[in-house]
């Protein structure tokens, strides 16, 4: 029996370290492998320009968009010179006007020919030969693949084993617009977009300060993504930071596509359906959440986000609450309390009364709910979970629909299979009512928080058609004791509620006014908790004594 199970149980993964093999020869006469993720780029570059060149093809071998351009030098032209980079991730104006014209036309004739030999010609072009902004060299081999896989450009002068990397990524990008998933009245109308050095530059311009620190690393084994820590060096807890470091730091994965590969593979308690990292668009949260000493984490390719910890209060908060009166917003966040507990809760009570609670409706709405029911051939479980069921089918096809029918084709679904579920004496009336009031009380919880009572919705569905109210109560327990259990980075998730910090109570439920809020809160900002200065309560002026 045992023999039989075997056959189909998954060879366990071994942290055993991959010996590589070892070259005795030195670094040129390495074995080549045929892919820029091999051992081969462990080596040097060769002082001769061929044998770099030799390489290097050999590497992109039947990668028709990679360009190499050889030419001669103006000053001397028996010093060869190439030119290697991407067709399409690389600015060609930039490597026209300021590398191929500067080095092969127009280099500067101040200095003596005579003086310029083919040994100090690397020289001579590093410091006037090039009107570039960035310039990088490196020897390694590994370096020159990654750069030109990054959009940069490879200049290589014959006679020297050291690359010139030449700053030059230009590529087509999306314009900054605004956010689909997170919009407000009042406040920025930009989000992020795919390219990572134009969402640090956004952040740049919201924090003015050089205590910002973006610190960068690459992330897949295939993919090499490009990736940014970023937080503010002297708010942000180094406790923090460095964990983050750390958890990043292990992930060993063959691709990082979206941000989303790496909160899985960071995030605290996995099997656990809350979030404990936050995910979003907008420059203005990232900033704010930067400034309570929280940090984010870029990735390039997708303008989503990553921000650590993440507390559950943060469900119901949104920029806007920041933006607009504390007391008009301080109303809004008790609604969206409401709503939560309307989209976790509402389908289950509403079968747990209609099933087992008669007592618990006026007469007059007992008999129209039963008068609805009386044809309906379904028990009152089986009716909600069908609707549920409903539209969330109708829902998704509306994301995944083109935009411009999306829309309209899941209003018409929802009035077309409620109307003629009615009709039909399928389902009450009343049914439809609860579930439209649940789908919309789910909209104005944080979206990436909604799918978590979208999901749990059911459960108490099933326990409010078993045991009744005891149920739901008893469901609503297990998941207030699940997430008192929960940390994000250290963190408990339930603060500032539990543990109960009276100064973070503030900027929870309720909303105070800004000049109120003076210490940023007290788990996350603990390493600067002074936000602002006291006094900051404006107050009318005074009448001057006579």
């Amino acid at each position: 029996m045992a023999a039989f199970f075997n056959k189909f149980r998954r060879p366990r993964r071994l942290n055993t370290p991959v010996q590589k093999p070892v070259n005795s020869s030195g670094g040129q006469n390495s074995q080549r492998q045929s892919g820029p993720g091999h051992t081969s780029q462990s080596r040097t570059l060769s002082s001769d320009i061929e044998d770099n060149l030799r390489s290097l093809k050999e590497i992109f071998n039947q990668c028709n968009d990679i360009i190499f351009r050889e030419f001669l030098f103006a000053q001397r032209e028996h010093i060869k010179l190439a030119l290697i980079y991407i067709d399409g991730l690389t600015d060609k104006s930039q490597v026209s006007d300021q590398i191929m014209r500067t080095l092969s036309l127009e280099v500067p004739t101040a200095t003596d020919k005579a003086a310029i030999t083919k040994e100090n010609a690397w020289h001579y072009i590093k410091m006037r030969g090039l009107c570039v902004h960035q310039l990088q060299e490196s020897q390694k081999l590994e370096d020159v693949i990654n750069a030109i896989l990054s959009g940069d450009s490879i200049l290589l002068v014959d006679g020297h084993a050291t690359a010139l990397i030449v700053g030059s990524r230009g590529w087509a990008a999306r314009s900054i617009e605004e956010s689909k998933t997170e919009t407000v009245v009042r406040g920025p109308r930009e989000s992020f977009v795919e390219t990572l050095r134009t969402n640090t530059s956004m952040l740049r311009r919201k924090i003015k300060n050089p205590n910002l620190k973006i610190e960068a690393l690459q992330l897949g084994e295939v993919t090499k993504t490009d990736i940014a820590v970023i937080y503010i060096k002297g708010i942000a807890s180094d406790g923090l930071v460095q964990e983050v470091k750390n958890r990043l730091s292990k992930i060993k994965i063959d691709a990082v596509l979206e941000s989303g590969y790496i909160e899985e593979l960071i995030r605290d308690h996995p099997f656990s359906v809350f979030p404990t990292l936050s995910h979003t668009d907008r420059p203005d949260r990232v900033a704010a959440n930067l400034l309570e000493g929280r940090v984010a984490i870029m990735v390039d390719g997708t303008p989503m986000v990553l921000v650590a910890p993440y507390l559950f209060i943060e469900a119901i908060q949104t920029p806007e609450d920041y933006y607009e009166q504390s007391f008009f917003m301080s109303g809004v966040r008790m609604l969206r309390i409401i709503s939560m507990v309307i989209a976790l809760t509402l389908p289950s009570l509403y079968i747990a009364i209609v099933s087992f609670h008669h007592e618990m409706l006026p007469t007059p709405l007992l008999l129209s709910i039963a008068a609805q029911r009386e044809a309906v051939p379904f028990p009152v479980f089986v009716e909600a979970l069908l609707m549920e069921l409903a539209f969330e089918i109708i829902r998704e096809a509306g994301i995944r629909l083109p935009r411009d029918v999306g829309q309209a084709v899941s209003i018409v679904a929802a009035l077309i299979i409620g109307q003629a579920a009615v009709q039909a004496g399928l389902v009450a009336g009343a049914t439809i009512i609860v579930v439209a009031l649940t789908a919309m009380a789910s909209f104005t919880v944080y979206y990436s928080g909604s799918f978590t009572f979208r999901l749990l919705r059911f459960p108490l569905m099933f326990l409010a058609a078993s045991f009744g109210l005891f149920g739901i109560v008893g469901g609503v327990i297990a998941m207030v004791v699940h997430m008192a259990s929960l940390r994000s980075f250290g963190v408990p998730y339930l603060a500032p509620l539990g543990p109960v910090i009276t100064e973070d109570l503030k900027d929870s439920a309720v909303r105070a006014p800004w000049w109120a809020m003076r210490k940023r809160p007290h788990l996350i900002g603990q390493n600067n908790p002074q936000r602002e200065a006291p006094g900051m309560q404006p107050r009318p002026p005074q009448p001057k004594n006579k």
